[in-house]
């Protein structure tokens, strides 16, 4: 069973709550304006793509590989634009097109500051990419109709980089469509929000909702291993601090990542954790 961390009550989390919990929150409204800009391009990508696909049905077909090409102009833009951002793009539910089982349409940087799109072989006789419907980025938007942070993970599949994938899932009439994602190299994501965790007065890591840590100022808690034990995804769900044995869970609104801190900075909270 998993174990829920308890909420910390209201005078806990705004007056009376101590110069390093408002350190932390800070820190973790920090960490969510720095994604939020990551979420606001693949928001972007799923209602082009939404648009696009309603407009194809109205016309009484389904979807082509083709029709997706035109999602191309605004995906180059936000390669340009958004810093953090290295790949973006359309990944199609298995089934969605006309002329293709499985499809991503998907541009990412060159190291060169070009674009360039991602060409997969998704034959599944020949490609082991060709079923992606069990990676985090893909499942936890499909499952929970929600978006995600996945990873870090090395991402054999775009780029060979340490990366975290960003998504959201795309529906049409109700229906589940594919995901819009976007790729961020966990170096850049590090540079961003490691000075972040580095100010507060303790061991601190990100984790997202399975646990996974995104970036880490604790040597007990290196990115990409898991933290295990507190409900990380109820946290989230409540969107309120939350305590877990000695442990501080602070919710990076608006962002899916938990600001995870250590010994010394837990303080006192309204109930124990329960399992």
């Amino acid at each position: 069973m998993s174990t829920i961390p308890a909420p910390v009550g209201a005078s806990d989390a705004t007056h009376g709550a101590s110069a390093p919990e408002r350190g932390a929150e800070g820190a973790a409204a920090r960490v969510g304006r720095a994604l939020e800009a990551v979420f606001e391009a693949v928001a972007e990508t799923g209602a082009e793509t939404a648009a696009l696909l309603a407009r194809v049905a109205a016309a009484g077909r389904r979807p082509a590989t083709a029709d997706l090409a035109a999602l191309r102009p605004g995906l180059h833009l936000h390669l340009a634009r958004q810093e953090l951002v290295s790949g973006v793009g359309f990944i199609a539910a298995p089934g969605l097109l006309g002329d293709a089982p499985t499809w991503l349409e998907w541009w990412q940087t060159t190291g060169e500051g070009g674009v360039r799109p991602l060409l997969l072989e998704l034959d599944p006789q020949q490609s082991a990419y060709a079923d992606y419907t069990h990676w985090d980025w893909f499942a936890l938007p499909r499952d929970t109709g929600r978006r995600a942070v996945a990873g870090p993970y090395v991402d054999y599949l775009c780029s060979d980089e340490y990366s975290l994938t960003l998504s959201a899932p795309v529906e049409v009439a109700g229906r589940f469509a594919g995901v819009a994602a976007a790729d961020v190299y966990l170096r850049h994501f590090e540079t961003a929000v490691l000075p972040l965790l580095r100010e507060l007065p303790g061991p601190a890591h990100l984790v997202n909702a399975r646990g996974r840590v995104a970036a880490s100022a604790d040597p007990a808690h290196l990115a990409g291993s898991l933290t295990r034990g507190p409900d990380f995804a109820t946290v989230l769900e409540r969107a309120r601090v939350a305590a877990w044995g000695g442990l501080r869970l602070v919710p990076c609104r608006p962002v899916p990542l938990v600001l995870v801190l250590g010994e010394g900075l837990a303080g006192p909270v309204s109930g124990e954790a329960r399992g």
